[in-house]
């Protein structure tokens, strides 16, 4: 479940609603790459704008239309009740896992944070990943947080945020990481300019934007991670360097992927939730002829 390619679709709305056809078109360009599992409702997922509904309706189609790859399901939410209830509606939609990170109005504490996992672990058999986010949450994990949540029945991995850029750095990061956690826990790397320096230095999982939207590339990334081939995880991540420049420029990757799906005819232009919106014409333009030039389909 939390090993290889974790493909992270976005959730395309329009003025009108969920865009359930454009929703399907991503699935299945993830399903036919043999994606290792698909994370919905991520942060590319747009999963804190949602409804209730629209969540228990994307995770149930994304199970439908998932050709028995395994789902799993982000159950964000504010309060620890409304995560209950959005476990219960992923459960009942057939989910693999769970994905947790914790939000807040109010800056939680540790003990607070680990009070949440702690409730969502008795709550449910389902596996949970932690979600360290802190670009988006602004929670920022300990290693000593780490390690209290871990020892908690049902984690079973951590989606860690960015690695130092130098691979001796970033492989001394994830064995630190990795000493204070049980055998058994995988570690998932996120923000995907740090995929190739991640996986190269042993994490297991690439929880992937990329993968959502252009899933063959991305498994082929993952899968000379699988055979250790270090150079060629470095070159094909590399290649991509434009795309995650554009990342950068745009503040994140929710924007740039919006359009590029919009731009390959997935989905409507215009598909994030409001107050987000869509990036101008130029911008669009610079994306697709990048696009082109990386030969991404």
């Amino acid at each position: 479940m939390f090993r290889g390619l974790s493909a992270f679709p976005l959730t395309p709305i329009t003025a009108s609603g969920f865009d359930e056809e454009g929703f399907c078109r991503l699935l299945q360009r993830i399903t036919a790459a043999e994606a290792d599992s698909i994370g919905v409702l991520g942060s590319t997922g747009s999963y804190a704008y949602l409804t209730r509904e629209q969540r228990k309706q994307i995770a149930t189609l994304a199970v439908e239309q998932s050709n028995n790859i395994p789902v799993m399901v982000c159950v964000g939410a504010m309060a620890t009740e409304q995560v209950l209830h959005l476990i219960d509606d992923a459960q009942t939609a057939g989910a693999s896992a769970l994905l947790l990170p914790v939000l807040s109005y109010q800056r939680l504490r540790e003990d607070e944070a680990f009070v949440l996992f702690e409730t969502v672990t008795r709550h449910t058999s389902l596996p949970v990943c932690v979600y360290d986010n802190p670009g988006t949450t602004h929670f920022t994990f300990s290693d000593t947080l780490y390690t209290r949540i871990a020892a908690l029945s049902g984690v079973g991995s951590i989606k860690i945020p960015g690695l130092p850029e130098k691979a001796e750095d970033a492989a001394a990061r994830v064995k630190e990481i990795r000493a204070q956690l049980p055998a058994e826990i995988t570690l998932g790397i996120s923000g995907d300019a740090f995929a190739g320096v991640g996986l190269n230095a042993g994490c297991e999982a690439w929880y992937s934007v990329c993968g959502g939207l252009f899933p063959r590339v991305a498994k082929e990334i993952t899968e000379a991670s699988a055979r250790g081939d270090r150079q060629q995880v470095t070159q094909l991540t590399e290649r991509l360097d434009p795309l995650w420049q554009l990342f950068r420029k745009h503040g994140g990757s929710i924007r740039v992927i919006a359009a590029a799906a919009g731009v390959l005819g997935l989905t409507r232009g215009d598909c994030l939730p409001r107050p987000l919106l869509p990036l101008d014409a130029d911008a669009t333009a610079e994306i697709a002829t990048i696009i082109n030039a990386l030969e991404l389909e």
